[in-house]
């Protein structure tokens, strides 16, 4: 099905593809269920380095991610900000609001535009109303969750692992996975921007030490650059790659 919003894409530059129906939340959803969710649905458009939200401000909405990519990160205690994942198209933000609907929840972390983010909101009552409304979507919500905590423990099995080396490159290879390209024998190109200090974060090390380590994978041939991509060789089964 065609994007359900009034949106007509020769006047619009931001016009994309990528619609409700493909996002994780509402896919498999009936044509007039999604029209149903595209009718309390409002358009937003953030540029590259705007924060959807920050951390500590009400979550008031849910947002769906159309185009472009976000990264959450979250401020500790002792003043670190550390990078706790990166949203692309499909994705949705500001979930925190479906633990529950009737109570007031502050946004656990800052979300920030890593290039110009098209996405569609709803508020918390927009968004119980559609859940009481619409029984597939309550469905479909539980059915991904189990897919969701299956990633992130995968994540975590990554990051306990006790080598640096082996550290970041299965972090490289999930990041691939989920936001790359699928290329050939089994290997993923990536083209988000993601610095030195960014995969530090990622990984609990000092960017020095990151530098010295992504210099060793290129070396053993498990990471290779081709042009502005990264390009990261997997190892084991092959997932689906995300598009």
């Amino acid at each position: 099905m065609s994007c359900p919003c009034n949106v007509d894409k020769e006047k619009c530059p931001d016009w994309s593809e990528f619609c409700i129906g493909q996002v994780w939340i509402f896919s498999g959803l009936q044509p007039e269920e999604m029209l149903a969710v595209a009718e309390r649905a409002s358009r937003k458009i953030f540029e590259a380095g705007q924060a959807v939200f920050r951390q500590g401000d009400p979550a008031r909405s849910i947002f769906l991610i159309k185009s472009g990519s976000i990264r959450l990160s979250r401020v500790m205690e002792n003043g670190t900000e550390v990078i706790m994942d990166i949203r692309k198209p499909g994705d949705c933000l500001g979930e925190y609001i479906l633990n529950d609907l009737e109570s007031d929840y502050a946004y656990p972390v800052s979300a920030w535009c890593l290039d110009r983010v098209v996405a569609c909101s709803f508020t918390r009552q927009a968004f119980e109303d559609m859940v009481l409304n619409i029984p597939a979507i309550a469905l479909k919500i539980i059915k991904t969750m189990a897919g969701r905590i299956t990633a992130l423990t995968e994540r975590i099995e990554a990051m306990s692992q006790i080598h640096l080396e082996e550290k970041i490159y299965q972090v490289l290879l999930n990041v691939a996975r989920e936001h790359g390209h699928k290329r050939s024998a089994g290997s993923y190109a990536l083209d988000l921007q993601l610095t030195h200090e960014d995969l530090g974060f990622l990984v609990g090390a000092h960017r020095v030490s990151v530098t010295r380590i992504m210099k060793r994978l290129k070396q053993s041939g498990r990471i290779f650059n081709d042009g502005k991509l990264l390009v990261i060789k997997g190892a084991g089964p092959d997932l689906p790659a995300a598009h």
